[in-house]
């Protein structure tokens, strides 16, 4: 499907001039639905506050957190695409008023009886699938299901989901790792009591490896305003990473790094991301196996039971870049 073709059956109707511009629209400026993604996760993460609460997991949440998270998703996709103020709903895209309807139950949208006749964003996400799904409907009496809240707000009827014109379905959400670790590897990390800061972030990357770590487990990890600096330890200037002697290395989100994680023949960091890995020299019997060149020798993932090596200094992060254990 090129950009600008209207999408096929299993999208949905597509017989709606204007949810069509407002279609391309949105398929114009996130082709690959990259930033919307962004915006579900670090939205999760706001939630969650794990900075501040150690929280990880949705259900911990209380009800009016969860009840604010369609208000912040609303709000976050707005500042990201920069949407104008809609007349009579939140969003004003290509000239056309577009309401915008966030669930983490798939299906569970709540749409206001003011929505009628006009067009509305649905988006679910769901950590605990790791999935998210957008779509566009023009809202029609008929598919909605009457509403038994106080406020009288609908439901579309699940036989009617298939109108739905899909931007993006089913596709990956940035993992919330700390929540699908297994349990004895997350209390490892996160055991009450243990202390904060370095020693978590450290036991984070010593534990979870060929994974994007995102800035939001850093944060939930360390408890500290500046996590970060328990990432860029052993950075120019200060001493030798607790890490490295272990043979792991952890990659960054600046070109340097993704063109080792490239090497590698693992997961690429995107913006605000992370990737460890434990890291021995390349010796011939490692075949064919995917090797990255560090410091002057090339390297492969260890696999386990092989001997560790000391991991190499990185490259140097790009200025404007955020270190990691170079």
């Amino acid at each position: 499907m090129t950009l600008f073709d209207p999408p096929g059956p299993v999208f949905g109707v597509c017989d709606d001039p204007e949810l069509m511009l407002v279609h391309q629209h949105l398929m114009r400026v996130d082709p690959a639905g990259a930033r919307f993604a962004r915006v579900l996760r670090d939205t999760i993460d706001q939630l969650l506050n794990g900075e501040a609460t150690g929280r990880y997991d949705w259900k911990t949440l209380f009800k009016t957190e969860k009840t604010h998270a369609g208000t912040l998703v609303e709000i976050n996709l707005q500042r990201e695409f920069e949407f104008e103020d809609g007349v009579d709903m939140d969003y004003r895209i290509e000239g056309i008023d577009v309401d915008c309807k966030y669930s983490q139950s798939f299906g569970s949208w709540m749409i206001p009886p003011e929505a009628e006749g006009h067009l509305c964003l649905l988006v679910w996400a769901d950590d605990y699938q790791s999935r998210w799904s957008a779509g566009l409907l023009r809202i029609k009496r008929e598919w909605l299901n009457r509403g038994t809240n106080r406020d009288m707000k609908f439901t579309v009827k699940a036989e009617h989901r298939s109108k739905i014109t899909w931007l993006w379905k089913d596709e990956a959400l940035p993992e919330n790792i700390l929540l699908h670790l297994d349990p004895a590897t997350r209390a490892r990390i996160l055991t009450p009591g243990k202390q904060k800061g370095q020693a978590r972030v450290r036991e984070l990357f010593r534990s979870v490896h060929g994974k994007r770590i995102g800035r939001g487990v850093v944060r939930t990890a360390a408890q500290q305003l500046d996590y970060m600096a328990r990432v860029r330890e052993g950075s120019k200037g200060r001493a030798r990473p607790a890490l490295r002697p272990e043979g792991i290395i952890i990659l960054g989100d600046y070109q340097s790094h993704q063109a080792v994680a490239r090497a590698l023949g693992g997961p690429v960091p995107h913006e605000g991301e992370f990737v460890a890995h434990r890291v021995v020299r390349a010796r011939p019997e490692h075949g064919d196996r995917p090797r990255a060149e560090i410091a002057g020798e090339y390297w492969v993932v260890a696999l386990p039971g092989e001997s560790v090596d000391e991991a190499p200094r990185l490259p140097e992060a790009q200025e404007g870049s955020v270190e990691s254990n170079g």
